[in-house]
């Protein structure tokens, strides 16, 4: 069976560009406050990377000393509306000459929605060491885009809206190996995979933000679309199986050396355990050189009505290819 969209999405990173444009405005809570607006998705809540980058961006903004962003963990705590404002409060715990410390509350309602803590550092002269991208796998330009995988197919829950969301909704261009998990878990039912990722276009400048903190957010506000697909594939199970359920539980990030957004991105990723309805992931960036820039850790909810399959006998746990 086949379908096709009435309407069709415009490729444009332009949506991470707007989640993460913030204006000021006054602190409730804390010592500073910002305002953004969730993006549209097809799904009953706003997506949680952009309260990660929003919140982020807002901690960036109150560190003016040039030191850069090490690492964040953070937690969600309601869903939140799309299109709808979160309040970002920023609390300033700590600025020293190597180190600075931000807490960051979202707000939406009256009720807090999301928090995460955020270090920044200096940076020092040290020795150097970083672990190596997964070998082996094909180049980004022979691996089909998400359009390209969807296009004329349907199935399970996704709708049109979801389709071109998918294709060409998240700003950036995600290419799956062995292969996604939207309708089918394409390739080996095994626990990892990897993601060539870029942004659709050019990102645009950012009021506030270097460009090298708006490519900060950039990898902080992607990371969160596909970690939790390593326990899925293990569980042979699609995002467009009915009766899923996922939501984000906890968030962290480390970043070792500087994002430059432009480029394709190599995202490996693996599931780490799956039990009690959380799954827990691990992801890892590199560059096109193989030098490593980020490394995720996230755990979800991962909840099926309709069935609770296994690992396969002989999945391992390994690095993607």
């Amino acid at each position: 069976m086949t379908a096709t969209s009435s309407t069709t999405t415009v490729a444009t990173s332009a949506r991470f560009t707007d989640a993460i444009t913030l204006t000021d405005c006054p602190a409730q809570v804390f010592d500073v406050a910002f305002s953004a607006t969730t993006q549209p998705c097809p799904w009953p809540k706003a997506y949680g990377g952009d309260m990660v980058a929003q919140a982020l961006v807002a901690a960036m903004r109150t560190v003016t000393d040039g030191k850069s962003l090490h690492s964040t963990h953070s937690y969600f705590l309601r869903p939140v509306d799309i299109g709808a404002q979160v309040r970002y409060e920023v609390e300033i715990l700590r600025d020293g000459r190597g180190y600075s410390t931000r807490q960051v509350r979202g707000f939406q309602h009256g009720k807090p929605v999301y928090i995460c803590l955020a270090s920044f550092a200096a940076g020092e002269p040290g020795g150097s060491f970083a672990s190596t991208p997964p070998a082996d796998l094909p180049d980004p330009d022979g691996v089909p885009s998400a359009a390209q995988v969807l296009a004329g197919r349907s199935g399970g829950t996704m709708t049109d809206e979801s389709r071109e969301y998918w294709s060409h909704g998240r700003s950036f261009d995600l290419r799956h190996v062995p292969g996604p998990v939207y309708l089918d878990v394409e390739g080996a039912q095994v626990p990892h995979q990897a993601i060539w990722m870029r942004p659709f276009d050019a990102l645009r400048p950012v009021p506030g933000l270097t460009t090298a903190q708006r490519d900060t957010a950039a990898l902080a506000y992607v990371c969160d679309y596909t970690i939790l697909e390593p326990a899925l594939r293990v569980l042979d199970t699609t995002w467009a199986q009915p009766g899923l359920v996922t939501a984000s539980l906890d968030h962290a990030v480390w970043f070792h050396r500087p994002v430059v957004m432009g480029d394709w991105l190599l995202y490996a990723q693996e599931a780490l355990s799956v039990e009690s309805g959380r799954g827990s992931c691990l992801g890892r960036f590199f560059d096109r050189d193989g030098a490593l820039l980020a490394t995720v850790v996230q755990e979800g909810l991962i909840r099926s009505a309709v069935r609770t399959a296994q690992p396969a006998a002989s999945a391992q746990t390994g690095e993607a290819s």
